[in-house]
């Protein structure tokens, strides 16, 4: 079958995934479906979940830092993996209230800041 103008392959696209992912900074985390609409694959927060579970681990992306809408955990509360995910999370600052993430220690009030003055003058 051949591609259509502007369409990629499979390969590509888990690149393009794997790219946004290693892009997100310590501190800081996005969502399944931001990390498709960054990857330029609107729509496809499933297609990020594949990507993450089928990538090479010599790629060591910090796939901690990607979360469900909510801003959750998306692994089963209390598995291994669930335990993992918020304990490296946590070990960058952010706090969780009723298995949802809820804020950055260090970023605390930042977006709302940034909405209503602007970004801050001293870089920070």
């Amino acid at each position: 079958m051949a591609l259509k103008r502007g369409e990629v392959t499979g390969d590509e696209r888990l690149k393009r995934i794997w790219q946004a992912v290693a892009a997100i900074p310590r501190g800081r985390v996005d969502t399944y479906g931001g990390v498709a609409c960054r990857a330029g694959l609107p729509r496809r927060a499933r297609l990020v979940g594949h990507a993450l579970k089928v990538a090479p681990s010599a790629l060591r992306l910090p796939w901690h830092r990607v979360l469900a809408a909510g801003p959750r955990i998306s692994f089963p509360q209390g598995s291994a993996a669930y335990l993992e995910q918020r304990r490296r999370l946590e070990a960058e600052g952010h706090c969780f209230c009723g298995g949802r993430l809820v804020s950055s220690a260090r970023d605390a009030g930042t977006e709302l800041d940034e909405w209503l003055w602007g970004p801050r003058k001293d870089g920070r």
